[in-house]
């Protein structure tokens, strides 16, 4: 056996490990944190007006803040835009990567086909934006620090090693669908010998990996946000509020 062989192997082996240690943690974390969300008492009414009044208007508010991002709107117009463009890019980027995890692929990921440099295009863009905007702006400048700079490079780098491999430094589709296919169902085989590959893979680990312990898991939290899924009930401000662990303490 050559040395480049023994040297694939061994990175193959430390890929496969990465992944599944990555994917587990992601998981894991990912489901710790929303369920310290859930179990965080919340005693007190915390909406932040102007608020729905009823149920159906505060599940009404979060849908809005998920799909166009309400109270971004109305603070920050350009922020907003850039944001809306980033999480629409992302979301069809990650939907055309289910060409690599089923078979038979999708006939609507097909679609995506033609416009899938656009969509790729438009994500690694917006990201670029949202990084100018740290540095550029005073007021975001002042509030930054090393953690958003860092998520929002490592994204840019994502787009970007993405891209070169799907359209200028090519790696061969069936091996990369082989070696998804072989990590989800148990069965790993060697990682194709692509190094732009490896490094987008990498950094992709990397982002699961960074991802349960970030700011980015306001993607799940905002579902648990009082301010956001509280009704407002007057009636509730006008209750004498007794601390459930004042009788704990007698």
């Amino acid at each position: 056996m050559e040395a480049s062989d023994i040297f694939w192997k061994l990175l193959s082996f430390f890929i496969i490990g990465l992944a599944y240690f990555a994917a587990i943690t992601f998981v894991f974390g990912l489901l710790r944190k929303l369920v310290g969300y859930l179990r965080t008492p919340m005693p007190l009414p915390h909406t932040l007006t102007p608020g729905a009044t009823t149920e159906g208007g505060a599940i009404l508010r979060v849908l809005t803040e998920v799909t166009i991002f309400r109270s971004l709107w109305t603070a920050d117009r350009w922020l907003w835009a850039g944001a809306w463009v980033f999480h629409a890019a992302l979301a069809a980027v990650l939907f055309r990567h289910l060409r690599y995890f089923t078979y038979p692929i999708p006939s609507l990921v097909l679609y995506m086909e033609p416009v899938a440099l656009f969509f790729g295009a438009l994500f690694g863009a917006s990201a670029l934006f949202l990084l100018w905007r740290r540095f550029g702006l005073p007021r975001t400048l002042y509030i930054s620090n090393i953690p958003d700079y860092f998520v929002l490079a490592l994204l840019g780098g994502i787009a970007g090693t993405g891209m070169m491999v799907s359209y200028w430094l090519h790696v061969n589709l069936v091996d990369v669908k082989g070696f998804i296919l072989g990590l989800m169902t148990l069965h790993p085989v060697e990682v194709p010998r692509h190094p732009l590959f490896l490094l987008h893979l990498s950094l992709v680990l990397l982002l699961m990996l960074y991802f349960p312990f970030s700011k980015l898991l306001h993607a799940g939290g905002v579902f648990f946000s009082p301010s956001r899924h509280q009704p407002y009930q007057i009636q509730q401000r006008s209750k004498r509020y007794v601390n459930p662990l004042d009788h704990q303490r007698e």
